[in-house]
């Protein structure tokens, strides 16, 4: 129950800023030999922070849903359904490439060295991009081509350390997206993959006490950091956290040749 509380907490942590829940899920047990980590804990620690994102957007969700009703039905026109559709067709191409290699190449993705190297890549390019990208597009005004691209990058999202939202808003970045909107956006796009990575693990899951602390923790923390990093983006950059994913990725190394 205590493994099953950090590693909820982590996830909190990891799985909304741009560091790589995957990555800490994945080193954590390693770094401290807990070799009993049920293969289906991930997800169910990454539904705690879907229920967090939807709990935060909810009213977002149901103009987005409301808004694609009245388009389908009554024919009106809004940027409500608009930016339902975007979502929807944006998850098609990164769930597709996600789903083939989960299974295909999940174990040679996780190994140490790989995380270690994808924390420390995408750190650099997200300090990069965020540093030398114009901050013109809210989250509002964006169109079909920048979220699509946006789903696309999620797909890189599979290999440990890449991180989901550290890919998406980096490339929302990279496409002159502000820093909050790219936040937001990365966390509304996560809702329909998350979602159905749960539906597929669903007859995996044990409904245990352990399941349950690590759901409601990650629950708890993901809710309190979507807040701070929505917050902190207005005027804040994303340069604390490369620096962190190349410090992690280095200390990562560093144990790996000294084991």
């Amino acid at each position: 129950m205590i493994q099953a509380l950090i590693l909820g907490i982590v996830q909190g942590l990891t799985e909304l800023l741009p560091i790589s829940s995957s990555a800490h899920l994945a080193i954590i047990p390693w770094f401290f030999n807990w070799n009993n980590i049920p293969d289906y804990f991930d997800v169910a620690l990454h539904f705690g922070t879907l229920l967090a994102i939807v709990l935060f957007f909810w009213k977002d969700w149901v103009k987005l849903i409301k808004g694609a009703y009245d388009q389908a039905v009554n024919k009106k026109k809004n940027r409500e359904a608009r930016m339902f559709w975007y979502i929807v067709i944006a998850t098609i191409p990164g769930g597709i490439i996600g789903f083939i290699l989960d299974h295909f190449a999940e174990d040679a993705l996780s190994k140490p060295l790989i995380i270690a190297l994808a924390l420390i890549i995408m750190g650099i390019i997200l300090y990069v991009v965020d540093k030398k990208a114009p901050s013109k597009t809210k989250y509002k005004d964006m169109n079909f081509k920048q979220t699509f691209i946006i789903g696309v990058s999620q797909a890189f999202a599979f290999i440990p350390g890449v991180s989901r939202s550290g890919v998406t808003m980096t490339t929302a970045r990279a496409m002159g997206i502000e820093r909050k909107s790219a936040a937001k956006y990365s966390f509304m796009l996560s809702t329909p993959i998350v979602f159905a990575a749960t539906v597929l693990k669903l007859k995996d899951f044990v409904f245990n006490a352990e399941f349950f602390i690590g759901v409601i923790s990650s629950f708890i923390v993901g809710a309190f950091v979507i807040k701070f990093l929505l917050q902190y983006l207005q005027k804040g950059s994303f340069k604390g956290f490369a620096i962190y994913r190349v410090i992690l990725g280095l200390i990562i190394i560093i144990r790996l040749f000294t084991m």
